[in-house]
Formats: C-alpha cells, sequence, structure tokens
C-alpha cells in the first residue's frame, strides 16, 4: 500500500495475524471449554455441578463476547482516528492510516 514503509508493512501483517487469532480464536475456545464443562457436570447428574458449570459457562461466554467486541472496537477507533498525511510533503511521518489497513 501508498504510505506505509515497507519495513512496516511485515509487522503489521504479523500483528494483524496475531489479533485475528486472538479476537476469534480465544472466544471459540472460552465457549468450547463451558460446553465440556457443562458435558461433565450433565454426565455426572449432579444438580450442584449442573448448577456451577451453567455459571461458568454464561461467564465464559460473556467474556467471548467482550473479548471480540473490546478488540473489534479497538480498531474502529484506530482506523477513525488514523490522520492521513500522505499528501502534506512537510510532514515527515508515517501515513498510519494506510498501515493500519494491513492490520484487517
Amino acid at each position: 500500500m501508498e504510505g506505509c514503509p515497507s519495513e512496516l508493512v511485515s509487522l503489521m501483517k504479523f500483528i494483524g495475524s496475531i489479533l485475528d487469532i486472538v479476537k476469534f480464536g480465544i472466544p471459540v475456545i472460552l465457549v468450547i471449554l463451558g460446553m465440556l464443562d457443562l458435558g461433565k457436570a450433565v454426565i455426572a447428574s449432579e444438580e450442584k455441578e449442573i448448577k456451577a458449570a451453567t455459571k461458568m459457562l454464561t461467564k465464559r461466554a460473556m467474556y467471548a463476547v467482550a473479548i471480540f467486541f473490546v478488540i473489534a472496537i479497538v480498531q474502529l477507533l484506530f482506523g477513525l482516528f488514523a490522520t492521513d498525511t500522505a499528501g502534506d510533503e512537510n510532514i515527515d511521518t508515517v501515513n498510519w492510516a494506510s498501515c493500519l489497513n494491513y492490520l484487517k
């Protein structure tokens, strides 16, 4: 992309892939772990364990949603507030708006 130094392109792509793994992988893992706990409690057929596992599944699902949306909101805010300095020759800075496109 124009405006983003070639040295930063590979770093931004790497950070983007890490963010994707965190944004999608961790919520999926949290929900699967909660389902496994609930499945163990149901197989054990103890009401106390089922209630505890249901409560834990609910917490993990909320954590998963929070992780997903916090990362998405931060990426959105960075995209909104990144300034485009590509047309201004007097400014010797990186065009962060074009670099942030590699995070998507």
